[in-house]
């Protein structure tokens, strides 16, 4: 019942559907199936059965904003979520920065004109396989100052960097790796 009641007011804080809720409550079953609770809260192994949906739907959200409107601290959920992936053998497919274009063009106030030119650069990155394995919103980031500044769009690197909930070192240096590697002339 509590474990029911945490993931009821995780899902309606994060705005998740129905269908994500119910697979979330399945991973949940399975780790209690599997004694994954024992010395661990019921919070942070629904937050981490949430996070685990999350990616598995390839729903953009981060741990960060799981972390945010969860009772536990990140180390514990993310404890939680290598240990619910590791022992139920579940293949987590990574993030797909396409998701987080629109949240922090939105955030940020980059119109809808920016936005498309910033999901060209990203196909093109991700076709040239530059985008992998790097921090998903970190990369939509770099694309979107990067389109800000091919259209002339006035946005600093601060802003966009705080919308996206990164560093500006880490947008500069996705910005840097992908500019080089697309040729890109700025």
């Amino acid at each position: 019942m509590q474990a029911m009641s945490e993931l009821q007011i995780l899902s309606e804080k994060l705005h998740l559907s129905s269908s994500i809720k119910e697979l979330a409550a399945v991973i949940y079953r399975k780790a209690l199936e599997e004694d994954l609770t024992r010395g661990r809260t019921i919070a942070a192994i629904v937050a981490a059965a949430v996070y685990v949906d999350c990616r598995f739907t390839k729903t953009p959200k981060t741990l960060d904003d799981i972390v945010k409107v969860s009772a536990r601290s990140r180390g514990e959920v993310s404890r939680a979520y290598r240990l619910i992936v590791r022992t139920l053998k579940i293949e987590v497919p990574s993030h797909d920065p396409l998701g987080y274009i629109s949240r922090i063009a939105e955030k940020a106030g980059i119109p809808g004109k920016v936005q498309g030119v910033a999901v060209n650069i990203l196909r093109k990155a991700k076709h040239m396989r530059i985008a992998l394995g790097k921090d998903p919103a970190g990369v939509a980031a770099a694309v979107l100052y990067i389109a800000c500044q091919l259209r002339g769009e006035h946005m600093t690197q601060k802003e966009i960097a705080e919308a996206a909930g990164r560093t500006e070192v880490t947008l500069r240096n996705r910005k840097k790796d992908i500019t080089k590697k697309l040729g890109l002339h700025l």
